[in-house]
């Protein structure tokens, strides 16, 4: 079996072999294909990042390989934002491009994984979500997500490149929520079916002037939505969670590599090398700190995830930036980018609660569903229901 010949004119792709790796027929994945963001290890295939910046080796993933028994083939290695610290897609490699604007961003940093699901490449992809980089890519490329429970034995972050090991998850990326159950279902051994919304509360966190006109209105009527299916929208308020997530993150990433960081000019591209010296220049108390704010942050949600049953959230503040676009215009004025889309996202992979990404009306720009830890069945039996 060869690999289909298809074009890649926005850089998705970091390795394509002659032929697949094809998974066991007769399993429960058989038929499906996926692709690999380039920080899980697979047997015989390089990985680089997407960096020119020697990195470790993380051996072979777990992940992967119990994919290739399920029955799923993978068809090769995707790109990703420099090694995976950003949100646009950004890297040593040029850089991945939107799959039908070329002159905007992706979203990172599972920017190849988003692309080619996108696309059609491949049935699903694998990708990893520290602060986002599951959600952001799909909301920015009108596809789903979903980024498990932290630590969730079906979605195994052994042999991927770590970021951050507190922050880091695994997780797929598809063109529909009914895939990733297959994955998820096949991955679990539990068959997952569709929740009614009757009753089911929802904690509404839509920050004033954290977003543009366009996602307030596309959030605001999601919720709508879910009210007509019997839910019960309700306001919910939870802290910008950054001062605890950029010190845990940069100075764990700084350490992944440190032997690289070691010479003066290891390869990385300006901004990572820069993000990765602040990591450096961090203290030990400084750190600390930093996680003695992610336990308030984190009884914070579980208080707020017991009055709630789910929380409805932007994934994105805008729909996709151009290139090189480092501001955005919300509703409270112009904004960093980075910061902007942070500070929707990092708040769940920081504190490791399961979170779905979903399309909304507005055409690249989506939600998150945000589920109690654990609940993972149950928010993906709530997401499968909004698309039947």
């Amino acid at each position: 079996m060869t690999l289909p010949d298809f074009p890649d004119p926005q850089r998705a792709w970091a390795y394509r072999p002659t032929s697949p790796l094809s998974g066991d027929s007769g399993e429960p994945l058989a038929g499906l294909s996926f692709s690999v963001k380039d920080l899980y290890g697979v047997a015989g295939w390089p990985l680089r990042a997407s960096t020119h910046a020697p990195v470790p080796d993380p051996g072979e993933s777990v992940l992967v390989r119990r994919l290739l028994d399920l029955g799923a083939s993978a068809v090769g290695k995707t790109h990703l934002h420099e090694i995976a610290l950003g949100i646009t897609g950004m890297n040593g490699f040029g850089g991945t491009t939107h799959p039908f604007d070329p002159e905007r961003v992706p979203g990172g940093s599972s920017s190849g994984a988003a692309v080619s699901v996108a696309l059609g490449q491949v049935d699903f992809a694998l990708g990893t979500d520290t602060g986002g980089s599951i959600r952001v890519p799909a909301a920015w490329c009108g596809v789903a997500g979903y980024k498990a429970t932290k630590d969730h034995p079906a979605w195994s972050t052994e042999g991927v490149l770590p970021l951050s090991w507190t922050c880091d998850h695994a997780g797929p990326l598809a063109r529909d929520v009914g895939t990733i159950v297959r994955v998820h279902e096949a991955l679990t051994g539990r068959e997952i079916a569709p929740q009614d919304w009757a009753g089911v509360r929802v904690g509404v966190w839509l920050p004033e002037g954290w977003v543009d006109d366009a996602v307030w209105g596309a959030v605001r009527e999601f919720a709508s939505g879910l009210e007509r299916l019997g839910a019960t929208p309700e306001e919910a308020d939870f802290p910008e969670v950054l001062d605890a997530y950029s010190p845990i993150v940069l100075s764990e990433a700084a350490r992944v590599h440190s032997k690289a960081l070691e010479q003066d000019d290891p390869g990385f591209t300006p901004f990572t090398l820069g993000l990765l010296r602040q990591g450096q220049a961090l203290t030990e108390v400084e750190v600390e700190a930093a996680h003695e704010r992610r336990a308030v942050y984190r009884a914070q949600l579980d208080a707020l995830l017991t009055r709630c049953d789910v929380l409805l959230a932007p994934a994105v503040p805008t729909s996709p930036p151009l290139i090189g676009q480092d501001d955005v215009d919300l509703r409270e004025g112009r904004a960093p980018l980075r910061r902007a889309v942070l500070r929707l996202t990092a708040p769940f992979s920081l504190l490791g609660a399961p979170t779905a990404s979903l399309p909304s009306r507005v055409p690249f720009a989506g939600v998150q569903l945000v589920g109690r830890h654990g609940e993972d069945d149950r928010l993906l039996g709530l997401a499968l229901t909004l698309e039947g």
